[in-house]
């Protein structure tokens, strides 16, 4: 039983241990940095998947560890080393008898305190070794396992021992034979330093990354699904005229479509940038000009009214006028176009010509001619109260739609039907007497 809480434990120490290795995916100029002690180490939270531990926040930590007392520093130096040596030499992905880890894992597990920086940032300045060397005030020591055997280690001062580490640039050997090798030289070391009976800290990073991909940036990527998503659109700002106080007029459509005869092009005035010169409000009419420089003048004119009926006032669209040149249209609504005054009205389809909501006025010849066609329009001209955002808007489209009538008429029908059923079901009743094939027939005397 005891075995098996060991063994546990182990693979537990070990799932930590590569779990935040296994977390990230490759990531340009980083190291990892293991650093465990036989003594205990000041308690750091683990970084989360995908964030990289900057130099400073390094540095930091380094100086609460070294701050008081005297320290025997062990640093492993490979020349290169990257989070990918561990998942793919590691035995991560296989036999875990096959790592090339073994006495890494091992002294991480069995020590006091550890603490695995999967993501290390590093620059062509990095230097952990100098960073150590101001930490503990000491100049590092290069050693190997021979000199280290016989090396005599005052634990009263501090110390600071380089234990450099090659890698797999060799042709002779492979990557994971070199690695092995290394964790030799480590496991003999951490041997003889508990032979020493030495309290140590001990460090395992590299000098540089050992595998490098350029990324570029994250906004000169293509985010997501790229065959299906469509650019969304600039949305143009609303056509706002400032009065005395403040915002007193709104405007907004995605189409300002005018022609001027049935043979003659469309002219979409949205597209250009108009002048609100001649353009007023005050507490009862709000008039819009918009005069552009193709040569067309639209104006819009909302008179404000109180209704005692409804005790509140209303905003109605009361004249559309379009001038070009020396000829003009204008328009009525004909009260279709009204909303309270403090709201903001709004169409998908506004016209003069099919389901019309602008009329034309007698005594204008050309407003019969000519042909306007707003898309998606909305106006305000009260109840603005200095924001440049349309209040809640009333729309044109009723409430009874045509499809809304065809399916109560059709719900109608259905429960008529349903109702002259039962009706009939319920008149159904049952023979008050029936013919016996055993005894006399019934007889039912004829009268003349």
């Amino acid at each position: 039983m005891a075995g098996s809480r060991s063994s546990t434990r182990l693979m537990g120490a070990y799932i930590l241990f590569f779990v935040p290795f296994l977390a990230l995916g490759t990531a340009t100029s980083q190291v990892p940095f293991l650093m465990w002690s036989s003594e205990r180490l000041p308690p750091l939270a683990s970084p989360a998947a995908g964030h990289i531990t900057s130099y400073e926040q390094l540095s930091a930590y380094l100086t609460s560890a070294f701050s008081s007392g005297s320290h025997t520093v062990l640093l492993f130096l490979q020349d290169k080393l990257s989070k990918d040596d561990f998942t793919v030499f590691g035995g991560a992905f296989g036999n875990k008898q096959d790592s090339a880890f073994k006495n890494l894992e091992a002294a991480i597990q069995s020590s006091s305190s550890s603490v695995t920086l999967p993501a290390l940032e590093w620059t062509g300045s990095f230097d952990v070794a100098a960073l150590l060397q101001e930490k503990l005030g000491v100049s590092p020591l290069l050693v190997d396992a021979d000199t280290l055997s016989h090396l005599s280690i005052k634990t009263s001062v501090s110390n600071l021992l380089l234990i450099n580490l090659p890698y797999c640039s060799s042709l002779q050997k492979s990557c994971k034979e070199v690695l092995h090798e290394n964790d030799e030289i480590i496991g003999n070391a951490l041997s003889l330093m508990k032979a020493k009976k030495v309290p140590y800290t001990a460090i395992y990073t590299g000098l540089r990354p050992s595998r490098v991909i350029s990324e570029l940036p994250v906004s000169d990527q293509s985010v997501g699904r790229t065959l299906q998503q469509t650019a969304v659109p600039d949305v143009k700002p609303p056509i706002i005229f400032n009065g005395s106080g403040g915002p007193c007029i709104m405007l907004w459509a995605q189409n300002l479509s005018v022609r001027l005869s049935q043979n003659s092009p469309w002219t979409d005035l949205a597209q250009e940038t108009p002048s609100l010169s001649g353009s007023f409000c005050d507490g009862s009419t709000s008039q819009l000009v918009l005069t552009y420089l193709s040569g067309f003048n639209l104006s819009f004119v909302l008179r404000q009214r109180f209704y005692s009926v409804s005790a509140r006032n209303w905003s109605i669209l009361d004249t559309v006028e379009l001038k070009y040149k020396n000829l003009s249209a204008s328009y009525t609504a004909n009260r279709s176009i009204y909303t309270p005054a403090e709201y903001s009205f709004h169409c998908q389809s506004v016209t003069n010509f099919g389901d019309a909501l602008l009329f034309p006025k007698i005594t204008d010849q050309n407003s019969s001619e000519w042909s306007l066609n707003f898309i998606d329009f909305q106006i305000q001209g009260f109840g603005l109260s200095n924001s440049t955002d349309f209040s809640y808007a009333s729309d044109c489209a009723s409430f009874f739609t045509p499809a809304i009538w065809m399916g109560l008429l059709t719900v109608l029908l259905m429960l008529l039907i349903l109702v002259y059923g039962l009706h009939m079901i319920m008149q159904v009743n049952t023979m008050d007497r029936f013919d016996d094939p055993k005894g006399p027939t019934i007889s039912v005397p004829q009268t003349e």
